[in-house]
């Protein structure tokens, strides 16, 4: 601690998934912690709220309920070691019953400790999880702050009379390069995981259409999730050719998908601020979306991409054609969506990290330990 009080590093604890749930909380809150190594002001480490259980346990994992049970005899406990050493402790959180699983613990755990928590609330069924549960809206009202990466969930906050600020999700410009397409072809990709919310079947019957008006067409699908083989089965009855399941991909080779792709697809019903919009706009794909959720706060139609009707396949298939067919239109909406890019890159999201931080840490409380 420096003369004038001033606290030198912030120890956070970041309570999220690890990659071993592979979406995109775990690829934000990977981001995050290597953004955070070797900075001055910033000391964070992960608390995994999918902690491998010891030993005899470990079995465990394999068997559905038995699972939850072995992981939450095994998050506590960690919760309890973890956030004693931390000065804020930072958590990820989604809806439903996995609020209840992972962030409602570490809030819990938190306040038993005097711990300041940070919710970073990320889920596009926050209308829904949020009109349903008491226990979600207490809990957001009673955290010292809460911080959404859109306009989109913080107006569905204002709305339940819970205060938060908006923090953009985090792209890596580096790794995805720009790449200009002077035309386009119909080589399309999505990355969306294959669970009922992002309406992968929207997707297929799209393909069908514009691989009617171009044979050649590619559909790349990167992803796994529960509707794996009703998709496939899908594929098939569709008479789709061309169409590859790449399964999951980790994060760090997914920009090669991207730069070998022309058009990026996706048709979700339910959506928040998809990280995967801004690796395709940082990677130079022309994208066509669904006008859900908190999408549009980050795609202007016929700005940075084309937006459609939610479960709209017909629309989805005539943006992709009107792309193809209109070079220009598609180097425009490109070359917009790269320029936003820069409110999501780590030197403008970084500042914003560290005065939420700062405002919730007194000086005299910053502790000094190191984690372990």
């Amino acid at each position: 601690m420096t003369k004038d009080s001033t606290p030198t590093q912030l120890n956070i604890a970041i309570v999220a998934p690890s990659m071993g749930i592979l979406g995109g909380q775990a690829v934000q809150a990977s981001r995050l912690l290597r953004s955070w190594r070797d900075d001055p002001d910033v000391r964070a480490w992960l608390v995994p709220i999918n902690p491998v259980p010891p030993g005899p346990f470990k079995p465990a994992v394999r068997v559905k309920y038995l699972r939850t049970v072995a992981t939450q005899m095994t998050y506590w406990p960690l919760l309890l070691k973890e956030l004693r050493k931390a000065d804020i402790v930072h958590v990820f959180s989604a809806s439903y019953f996995s609020f209840v699983l992972a962030p409602l613990p570490a809030v819990l755990v938190a306040k038993l400790l005097g711990k300041p928590v940070v919710m970073n609330y990320r889920s596009g069924e926050a209308p829904d999880h949020l009109k349903r549960s008491a226990i979600a809206r207490a809990t957001l009202r009673h955290v010292e702050q809460n911080a959404v990466p859109s306009r989109f969930l913080h107006d569905v906050f204002g709305r339940f009379g819970i205060r938060s600020e908006i923090i953009p999700n985090i792209v890596d410009v580096e790794r995805f390069r720009f790449r200009a397409r002077e035309s386009l072809d119909p080589r399309i990709l999505s990355t969306r995981n294959f669970e009922t919310l992002y309406n992968l079947p929207c997707t297929l019957r799209a393909f069908r259409l514009v691989q009617d008006r171009y044979p050649e067409a590619t559909l790349t699908l990167v992803g796994a999730g529960s509707q794996d083989p009703w998709l496939r089965k899908l594929a098939a009855e569709l008479r789709l050719e061309h169409v590859t399941f790449a399964g999951r991909v980790p994060p760090d080779e997914i920009w090669r998908y991207y730069a070998e792709a022309d058009i990026y697809l996706q048709t979700p019903n339910i959506d928040n601020m998809p990280t995967s919009v801004l690796e395709a706009y940082a990677s130079g794909c022309a994208v066509v979306a669904t006008e859900a959720g908190g999408v549009p706060a980050i795609l202007t139609h016929d700005v940075h991409g084309l937006l459609v009707p939610c479960n709209d396949h017909r629309a989805a298939a005539d943006a992709i054609v009107r792309l193809v067919e209109e070079p220009g239109l598609a180097r425009r909406v490109a070359a917009a969506a790269l320029e936003t890019c820069a409110r999501y890159q780590w030197s403008s999201v970084r500042a914003q990290w560290v005065a939420l931080y700062r405002r919730l840490v007194r000086p005299r409380a910053a502790a000094a330990a190191t984690p372990a």
